[in-house]
């Protein structure tokens, strides 16, 4: 489905540059905490838009190592 693909390039582009952005914010583990919650963030706004609701599941982004 082209729509989720679009969803998933921008959240992924959305991940990667808060951590190019705001490299203070990545803890020693790999972890970002603020980028979960923008990302969180995201998710809930587009859900809305889309009229998908909370019961998809949406995969994690793990940080690159």
């Amino acid at each position: 489905m082209r729509v989720s693909n679009s969803i998933a390039e921008l959240r992924q582009q959305i991940h990667d540059d808060l951590r190019i952005q705001h490299p203070e914010w990545i803890k020693p583990n790999g972890e970002c905490p603020e980028c979960d919650v923008y990302e969180a963030r995201l998710m809930e706004e587009l859900d809305t838009l889309m009229g998908t609701g909370s019961d998809e599941s949406i995969p994690a982004i793990h940080p690159r190592r």
